[in-house]
């Protein structure tokens, strides 16, 4: 067990510290490690865990990391996998907070996000695609797919988008029988955060509408400033975006305020993982309720993509970006390059344009 323990340990701590780019790139790289490079899920255990990861309030990609690590390494792993998942992120983010409070400004990072960004795209197309394969296997999960789509672009919000795929399938299935000098006390950082962790779907901007709320306007801990601060360098760093509370936590009560704040908005994660995970290959083998979460995982993907379309209009915007992209492409698909090195690869040469050319 401990060599399956230090693999699930040192492949998150990886995907920690290189996954730029949000919960739909985490996925995907993800799938590259452990569906296709270990085969330690099939693809479609691997779909049938983001259809359930969806259906829990919390980070989707962490959730997916505490997952993985349940399946392969049992209750050792789903621990190993979540912390260590989160453990590189945090860590940026408190020395980037760190920084921000002493010097006043946020570092820049924007110039590395920016030649991530095209590489992420193809790593999480190539995921659709060989997803896509084991998602949509019948003419009416694929028109359940493009219906999702059309939901999501037409603003439905996805849990909703989610309910809806889900009941097509079981429809299907009957019908075919187929900085502050603010003091604010460590344990009201930490239940503000543990109810984030327990109520939050959607992404990080859904995070920053959630955050504002409180945290501007009903307690004035922070600015609006300082908020969007906290929010960008959760979405500019590696890892999951939700240690912005990490930033927060930092700026509001030091190292032992981002400690706390990230505890408390990850905590439920693993616990809805440790409740839902024994229940979904059950959910595999009966066939209504497989039948609806075919329909989910159908309705994912399609979420999926539509988070990529979005991203792809704002990452490929110039001559640089588009031959980041080209690159990629032919780095991922023409010579099966590993999609973890491309992207570190990406975010090397971002680092390397500024300091040598800003």
């Amino acid at each position: 067990m401990r060599p399956v323990l230090a693999e699930i340990a040192l492949l998150f701590l990886k995907l920690g510290t290189i996954g730029f780019g949000g919960p739909a790139a985490h996925i995907a790289l993800m799938e590259a490690e452990v569906v296709r490079r270990r085969g330690w899920l099939s693809h479609e255990e691997f779909l049938d865990l983001v259809g359930a990861t969806n259906f829990i309030p919390g980070p989707n990609s962490t959730e997916m990391a505490i997952h993985v690590g349940y399946r392969k390494g049992g209750w050792p792993g789903l621990l190993l996998a979540g912390v260590c998942f989160i453990l590189p992120a945090a860590v940026i983010v408190t020395l980037i907070a760190w920084a921000y409070v002493r010097y006043g400004s946020v570092p820049e990072l924007g110039v590395i996000l920016r030649s991530v960004k095209p590489v992420i795209i193809i790593v999480v197309v190539q995921a659709m695609w060989a997803l896509g394969k084991t998602a949509i296997k019948t003419p009416l999960l694929a028109a359940i797919a493009v219906c999702s789509i059309i939901l999501s672009a037409a603003g439905f919000h996805e849990l909703i988008v989610l309910l809806i795929a889900g009941g097509g399938g079981a429809l299907a299935s009957r019908v075919h029988q187929t900085p502050t000098t603010l003091s604010v006390e460590l344990v009201s950082i930490f239940l503000f955060f543990l109810k984030v962790g327990s109520v939050l779907f959607g992404s990080g901007y859904v995070l920053l509408a959630f955050l504002r709320a409180d945290l501007v306007e009903r307690w004035h801990w922070l600015s609006a400033g300082q908020l969007l601060d906290a929010v960008t360098v959760g979405q500019v760093t590696p890892g999951p975006v939700f240690t912005t509370a990490t930033f927060v936590g930092y700026v509001l009560a030091g190292f032992p305020g981002a400690a706390v704040a990230t505890i408390g908005i990850f905590l439920p994660a693993f616990v809805f993982v440790a409740l839902s995970g024994s229940l979904v290959p059950r959910i595999r083998k009966a066939p209504v309720s497989a039948a609806v979460l075919d329909g989910v995982n159908a309705g994912s993907l399609a979420l999926m993509a539509v988070v990529t379309a979005q991203l792809a209009r704002t990452a490929v915007v110039d001559l640089p970006t588009a031959l980041l992209a080209i690159a990629a492409i032919v780095g991922i698909f023409v010579f099966r390059l590993n999609s973890v090195w491309m992207v570190a690869g990406a975010a090397f040469a971002g680092a390397a344009a500024y300091f040598f050319f800003s």
